[in-house]
């Protein structure tokens, strides 16, 4: 590396510090990545001493800029940043970096930690979050700024890295964002040619700022990214394409992996390892940096404090916003609720009265098609709801009557159409529920949502509102054969914590499952729904409410205590209710469980599942997918059970064909009872 000179100016001062908070705090913990914030210290500082607008004494301000940092590996970056900026992030955390139950995690995690604004880590998604954040800045500019009043107005900021760009989600979200023209989008690219095994040039080749171009994107190339003069004008220019509304900026900032190290700068050996005690030493002698560890000399405090900034930003705002209340007091109500996350003034009682009206019509229909007439009858109630599908509109039914597209030119839409990118697709969704003032959906097949998965998974660990349409849900989907046809997908979604998966068998539990979904504050919910009609199941009014519990009893054996309980999903409960008519024939009453969500039944009090799964009585679980997760329903304390699932792909064929190959048949179903009863007297027999 070049020999380093004077470095007394305060900002390289400010932009060492930074360097020196990470490489104390990994070498304390011996463990993280202090290669990064190492090279991007210097655009850190034209950014946040400079341009951001941020108030740290008050993080959920609501037209604050949003500060994303993508290649999150790096989180010690930001980690010093909020410590030094005023946030609530004592220097003890710094110190505890990586530690049990420290608010200073390996990765960023959003909720724990204050003004961060995303879990990053896994790479792109950051970035991609920051397209949903500047997606929903500007359809709420456009739904509530007003002549005079622009209420709603604030930048999206990213920091992304080499292995960001090339996870294939870059490419969706840096499209999606290019062609609608997400102006208010700010990535800053670090550009040090380095990634864990090494130079990037064997194996990531890419002209990045002419495939940013072809996105639409306003690219500035060669920034010295260790010059903050050089950073900040770039910055500048950013902002006037920002203010020009040209789309989306890419600064490309080249620096230098670990900057300051003698032996390790420029290597993959400071990416992911601690610096060690002689090189930390070295660092400390080659930078002029004479402090001891964790140590800021308080000029660089002083420069980096955003207190009385943010404050004086956040007061102005505020007054604009009462302006903005008086002239206009019903937008700025609605806007302050929706930013705040609470539904409209009584819609708990709108959504039971949906409910029972869907119960009253007894439709026969496609759950894919109730669950459309679910999303027209809250749209009109839940003026946030913004939705859309990967490519398959009129696959999933995701559009409704008079809702508008989203695009570059008309930010007036509700329905996004997201083009074939389930991934970028969901992680953007994520970015959406982040930023605030909108329910959002996203639609694809069933099948597909392995390409969504990670994205899913993270919205689940941040416990975000965040509503998944998949339909096309089991073989039952017909000719487009195995490639579409989800075996093993149900089973395995169920198991990300804090995701809640719904199956519902008819249109009524389908309204149950939107409202569950949209009322649901602390997480995502999944809604798999079928291609094929399903009929109607009659059902007590009183029994409705039960099915927001995620399993109920949907049909008792003929007053009598039951003699087997079948339980099913989705289609499969019509399979189950056939059965229950046979087997009455026989003098076997059976009772039938609905049970929609799994998630949603394991959390209810035990009385409540013991009710619904009396002790002792032997069960038959079915559903057509892969079936090993039935087997804590049917099986425990001792109770005999069986499940009917499929544990292969499936094949091309018309849908009833396949459901009769497969065993998926009421005779079936009555026969597995029976057998499992007789078996259950057999065992009597013996243990007497």
């Amino acid at each position: 590396m070049n020999t380093i000179t004077s470095r007394n100016d305060l900002d390289t001062r400010c932009a060492d510090a930074l360097r020196f908070l990470a490489i104390d705090a990994v070498e304390q913990a011996n463990s993280g990545h202090p290669g990064m914030p190492m090279g991007m210290a210097d655009i850190a500082v034209a950014l946040w001493t400079r341009h951001l607008r941020h108030d740290p004494t008050d993080p959920q301000w609501a037209d604050r800029d949003r500060f994303v940092l993508s290649n999150g590996h790096g989180s010690m970056l930001l980690y010093a940043l909020l410590h030094l900026t005023g946030y609530d992030l004592p220097l003890e955390e710094l110190k505890r970096f990586r530690q049990m139950h420290s608010r200073t995690p390996g990765h960023p995690e959003y909720g724990l930690t204050p003004g961060i604004e995303t879990t990053t880590g896994p790479l792109g998604q950051g970035l991609t979050n920051a397209v949903g954040m500047a997606l929903a800045e500007k359809l709420l500019s456009a739904r509530f700024n007003k002549p005079g009043h622009g209420i709603v107005d604030h930048r999206t900021w990213v920091f992304l890295g080499d292995g960001c760009l090339m996870e294939g989600v870059s490419h969706e979200a840096a499209s999606f964002a290019g062609v609608q023209r997400l102006s208010k989008l700010i990535a800053f690219w670090d550009d040090n040619r380095i990634s864990i095994d090494g130079d990037v040039a064997g194996w990531f080749g890419d002209d990045t700022p002419a495939r940013f171009r072809a996105y639409g994107w306003n690219v500035i190339e060669r920034v010295d990214g260790h010059d903050i003069e050089a950073i900040d004008r770039a910055i500048h220019e950013a902002l006037a394409n920002a203010a020009a509304d040209t789309g989306p900026t890419l600064i490309c900032c080249r620096t230098t992996i670990g900057y300051g190290s003698p032996a390790k700068a420029g290597t993959a050996g400071v990416h992911g390892a601690a610096l060690g005690k002689d090189e930390t030493a070295a660092t400390r002698e080659a930078l002029q940096w004479p402090h001891a560890a964790f140590e800021i000399p308080e000029a660089v405090r002083q420069a980096f404090d955003a207190r009385e900034s943010g404050a004086r930003a956040h007061a102005e705002w505020r007054e604009r916003l009462e302006a903005y209340r008086r002239d206009h007091p019903e937008d700025a109500a609605e806007l302050v609720r929706r930013m705040i996350g609470k539904l409209p003034t009584g819609f708990g009682v709108l959504a039971e009265a949906l409910l029972r009206k869907v119960a009253r019509e007894r439709a026969t229909i496609a759950t894919r098609k109730a669950s459309q007439q679910s999303i027209a009858h809250l749209a009109k109630a839940l003026p946030e709801l913004l939705g859309g599908s990967a490519d398959l509109t009129h696959s999933n039914l995701t559009d409704w009557p008079n809702c508008g597209a989203v695009r570059a030119d008309d930010a007036s839409g509700r329905h996004i159409n997201w083009g074939v990118r389930e991934f970028g697709m969901s992680a953007a969704l994520n970015g959406i529920a982040l930023h605030g003032g909108f329910v959002p959906f996203g639609a694809t097949f069933l099948v597909f949502s392995d390409y969504a998965r990670n994205a899913i998974r993270m919205g689940a660990l941040m416990r975000q509102r965040v509503i998944h349409v998949m339909t096309h849900d089991s073989i039952a989907l017909g000719e487009d054969g195995p490639t579409h046809q989800p075996v093993e997908h149900l089973p395995s979604l169920r198991l990300i914590p804090n995701l809640d998966v719904w199956r519902p068998c008819d249109a009524v539990e389908t309204q149950a499952a939107w409202n569950s979904a949209v009322q649901r504050k602390d997480g995502p919910t999944l809604l798999a729904l079928s291609r094929q009609n399903l009929p109607h199941q009659p059902r007590a009014t009183s029994t409705l409410a039960d099915i927001a519990r995620g399993g109920y009893v949907l049909t008792e054996a003929e007053d009598r205590e039951p003699m087997i309980v079948l339980i099913a999903t989705g289609s499969e409960v019509t399979l189950a209710e056939e059965a229950r008519e046979r087997l009455a024939g026989d003098g076997i009453y059976a009772r039938v469980v609905s049970m929609p969500s799994t998630s949603v039944f394991d959390r209810q009090p035990s009385e409540w599942r013991e009710k619904v799964l009396p002790p002792g009585v032997p069960r038959l679980a079915v559903e057509a997918a892969q079936p090993d997760g039935w087997w804590k329903y049917v099986a425990g304390d001792g109770t005999r059970g069986a499940v009917i699932g499929i544990e292969s792909f499936g094949e091309s064929a018309p849908a009833a064909d396949l459901l009769a190959h497969f065993g998926f048949t009421s005779e079936r179903v009555a026969a597995e009872a029976r057998t499992l009863l007789a078996s259950e007297t057999r065992q009597e027999v013996a243990l007497s």
